[in-house]
């Protein structure tokens, strides 16, 4: 008998790695594509990237399987008031997102999702109740060393990078809790986000301080710019789904770094963000910590396979 998967399970697998790598590149990258619009405040974009979203996605759930399992979730209020909740948590991880791109802390977004897995952990502890292995208490020792040290760095919290793991961990732990595919669920939360959108959009507009058109072409490069941001965040969205479905947790528990770490080399090597040594040190710890969760993860999904008849 060949030990080879069958050809079904190797084009699934094929298909899961493209789009988990495709989606974490799009992550990775996205800094770039918020720098070209950094004079248009955080708050606007994010409200151009709600509108524009919703549009997208309710033509890709049009075309697609439709909108039964959204409305079937809509009926009933606890559900609907989780998926408000996940929206008032992704949007200010959005908007904290962005206006921290583009006002040069591009490393702390980057230690934000370095954070997150260990954050992830630690909320599995304090709120799903779960037993945490003694590599994973260490890690997440390890990653709370290196907020520490990123604290006595900067005097005081980083911020930007608790706001990010914090807002998308707890998002995420809310969205375990929703019967929904990644489509229904952010066209859900893109509903709930656009009636605020929508009025802001519309005070920016009367108040003459929208950057949306006005210019003497139909669009310009910033309309479209802002535009495309439904895109950018519907699309990576959409492909970490494909990948989450047809991957095993420990691949996707190390294509997540993927992100960060381009962010990372981003800010250092195309921003010139200052690295410093305290810093440097910071990550390093993080980094550490992040080697034994992936070490334990591994180890314990060995563990199982073995077992396992």
């Amino acid at each position: 008998m060949s030990g080879s998967l069958p050809a079904a399970t190797r084009e699934n697998t094929r298909l899961g790695v493209f789009a988990g790598l495709a989606a974490y590149l799009i992550w990775g990258l996205v800094p770039v594509f918020f720098k070209q619009i950094a004079e248009v405040p955080a708050a606007e974009i994010i409200a151009h990237r709600v509108l524009w979203a919703m549009v997208l996605m309710t033509a890709v759930i049009g075309f697609g399987r439709g909108f039964g399992d959204a409305l079937r979730i809509a009926r009933i209020p606890i559900q609907l008031a989780r998926i408000a909740l996940a929206s008032a948590l992704v949007i200010s991880n959005w908007l904290v997102f962005v206006w921290g791109v583009n006002n040069g802390h591009i490393l702390e977004t980057s230690l934000g999702y370095f954070i997150l897995p260990l954050f992830n952990v630690a909320l599995g502890v304090l709120v799903l109740k779960e037993r945490l292995r003694p590599l994973q208490w260490l890690a997440v020792l390890l990653a709370a060393t290196g907020v520490a040290i990123e604290v006595t760095r900067a005097s005081g919290l980083p911020w930007i990078a608790l706001v990010l793991a914090g807002t998308f961990g707890i998002y995420g732990l809310l969205r375990k809790q929703l019967p929904l595919d990644a489509a229904s669920g952010l066209f859900l939360e893109t509903v709930c986000m656009t009636p605020p959108a929508l009025a802001w959009l519309a005070w920016l507009s009367i108040s003459g301080q929208n950057h949306f058109g006005g210019g003497p072409a139909l669009l310009n490069g910033r309309d479209l710019m802002l535009i495309a941001t439904g895109a950018v965040t519907a699309i990576p969205l959409l492909m970490f789904a494909v990948a989450a479905r047809r991957l095993p947790l420990t691949m996707m528990g190390f294509l997540q770094y993927l992100a960060p770490s381009i962010t990372f080399l981003l800010a250092v090597f195309v921003y010139d963000e200052p690295l410093g040594l305290n810093r440097a040190l910071a990550f390093t710890v993080i980094w550490i910590g992040l080697a034994v969760y992936s070490f334990d993860l591994v180890r314990s999904a060995n563990a199982k396979l073995v077992v396992s008849p």
